[in-house]
């Protein structure tokens, strides 16, 4: 079964996009970090620092879809490499804002601007798709090492952000994540064998993606999903802490994104059988059954083995969602469609952060809990209802 991942990059330039599209897409995980580090270690409060961060990643949610409907219109490298000069002058500024103390306005202007930074994970997903096409089962392949790189991208960017900025300078993993973005996008942007081409769609004047039948839902869907893992690292810091180990809160994260690596290898070497709508709903229910068990967790060492198989549920949702995109997309949105289902788990986690804070602060960390485990439950919920609709929209 592990023959399909070596099979996935059987087409010439498959490995060189693939790996420039995994340097590109660390800074996603180390802009937000890296800004409340800097500003904080500046002298700047931490309220600052984490509204500063907070309006870089807003804004990456309505803008991200945006610059990945011009990749569609006028292709990857033509929208790509104006975006990232863009986001790296952005990031630059914010830098020189930081520090030399120029007024708070000046850093929320700096960041909202850098987050024209383009969707790698979408444009990366695109080539695959055009690649393997005629093969469902690489395509699902791919899409599966695409979810673990995430993984690995979001475990390694914040611990490398915080070594360098506490190593080498408070900008430092701020600095670095520019240069690893214009490295990566650079690299990626010269593969131009891979590039898929452009399509005219008649309908285009039809406006957003997300009024492709499907999309909308399968964007709520993945909001939720974000919720609940955005939730998940919230209460297990309050927990451990709780536990007087907060030390231990890193390890037990790396526990649960460990599991989601695990679980997406495996799905990612497993031929996909039956509908995808109903794999989807599979994938979600499993996602409740397994998040339930963390409300009744004694303490730390339980704790590590139900985040390990909590977070075994996160890979199967997320590449099947974005399986199920690439069903409902046509080829020439498929870009803009991919960026939606990533701002919307954007969007989940920073509603997932927000809500777990508050559930922590009014009760017991234990109780924190309740908030990945009510949104895996929206999750399913919606899947369920929308199954129908869901279903006929993939039959068109």
């Amino acid at each position: 079964m592990l023959s399909d991942y070596r099979r996935i990059f059987s087409p010439a330039g498959s490995l060189l996009f693939s790996a420039a599209g995994f340097v590109s897409r660390l800074p996603q995980s180390m802009i937000g970090v890296g800004i409340v580090v800097m500003v904080s270690r500046l002298g700047g409060d931490y309220w600052l620092a984490g509204s500063v961060s907070a309006t870089q990643a807003l804004a990456t949610a309505p803008i991200g879809p945006q610059i990945s409907r011009l990749v569609d219109r006028h292709g990857q490298r033509r929208v790509v490499l104006p975006a990232t000069a863009v986001t790296v002058a952005a990031i630059c500024a914010l830098l020189l804002c930081a520090r030399y103390a120029a007024p708070a306005w000046a850093l929320y202007v700096a960041a909202a601007v850098a987050g024209c930074m383009p969707s790698m994970g979408a444009l990366v997903r695109s080539r695959w798709a055009e690649i393997h096409r005629e093969s469902p089962r690489l395509l699902h392949t791919a899409y599966s090492l695409e979810s673990v790189l995430d993984e690995v991208v979001y475990v390694v960017g914040p611990i490398l952000t915080i070594t360098l900025s506490f190593g080498a300078g408070a900008g430092a993993g701020l600095l670095t994540a520019a240069i690893l973005l214009t490295v990566g996008v650079l690299l990626f942007a010269a593969q131009r064998r891979t590039e898929p081409p452009v399509r005219t769609e008649p309908q285009r004047a039809g406006g957003s993606a997300l009024r492709i039948p499907g999309i909308g839902l399968s964007v709520l869907t993945a909001t939720s999903v974000g919720a609940s893992y955005g939730s998940v690292e919230v209460v297990t810091v309050a927990f451990a802490d709780a536990h007087h180990h907060k030390a231990l809160s890193g390890l037990l994260l790396g526990v649960y994104a460990l599991g989601s690596c695990l679980a997406g290898v495996v799905f990612g070497a497993v031929r996909p059988r039956g509908a995808i709508t109903r794999r989807l709903l599979v994938s979600v229910c499993a996602m409740v059954v397994t998040m339930a068990p963390l409300l009744f967790a004694p303490g730390l060492a339980v704790l590590a083995g139900l985040l390990f198989v909590a977070g075994m549920s996160i890979a199967p949702v997320l590449i099947t969602t974005m399986g199920l995109v690439g069903h409902l997309a046509p080829a020439a949105r498929l870009t803009e469609s991919i960026t939606w289902i990533v701002s919307g788990l954007s969007a989940g986690v920073a509603l997932g952060y927000s809500a777990a804070g508050w559930v922590v602060d009014a009760a017991e960390a234990p109780a924190g809990y309740g908030v990945p485990c009510t949104a895996a439950l929206l999750a399913a919920t919606t899947v369920l209802l929308a199954l129908p609709r869901l279903a006929r929209a993939d039959a068109t």
